[in-house]
């Protein structure tokens, strides 16, 4: 969801200083101008700065928590083609704080392998980049990765890797994202 919508916040809350990436608290009673709330994080402006803030926090806001963050119920993958299927919809679920786009749909993640551990439960790799090397937000968005791959029931342990090579550029993106960004 995009939207302008103006809120006070109802406590103190975590956020991360978008592009940055400090953490900051963001006092209960300032005015919060959100200006995206998709997947597990919203974006938000207060006092003419841009804050990310996770969705477990989204009640700051007067917002709901999404449902994956609050511990959703998730299906057990029968096959190994659905738990890909789930791992690349929870990594659908992360997005950049300044772009209203998925980082799959952004062409941010370069690889994602799937290792059967002993038990039925598996490890996930993937190898990520960002829009630009020196972005502050990487840490949490490579956070923000891992946490929702290690959501997924059957995944037991998860290594997000921030790369360089190749370098990311705008011919990345999906043509979804490419139209929903106005390039064409």
């Amino acid at each position: 969801m995009n939207s302008n919508e103006l809120v006070t916040l109802t406590r103190d809350v975590q956020a991360a200083v978008v592009p940055v990436g400090t953490q900051v608290t963001l006092q209960a009673g300032e005015q919060a101008q959100i200006t995206q709330s998709l997947g597990n994080s919203i974006t938000v402006i207060v006092n003419g700065n841009m804050f990310r803030i996770d969705g477990k926090n989204a009640d700051a806001l007067g917002l709901e928590i999404p449902s994956a963050v609050a511990g959703g119920d998730k299906a057990t993958a029968a096959t190994p083609e659905e738990l890909e299927q789930q791992i690349w919809e929870s990594m659908r679920a992360c997005y950049d704080p300044e772009i209203p786009v998925n980082i799959v749909d952004l062409g941010l993640i370069y690889d994602c392998g799937i290792t059967p551990l002993t038990g039925g439960t598996h490890r996930v790799d993937v190898k990520m980049t960002l829009t630009a090397p020196g972005c502050g937000m990487g840490p949490t968005l490579q956070q923000d990765v891992e946490t929702n791959l290690l959501s997924i029931q059957g995944v037991e342990e998860a290594n997000v890797e921030l790369v360089w090579d190749p370098p990311w550029n705008q011919g990345m993106m999906s043509e979804a994202a490419k139209l929903q960004l106005g390039f064409y």
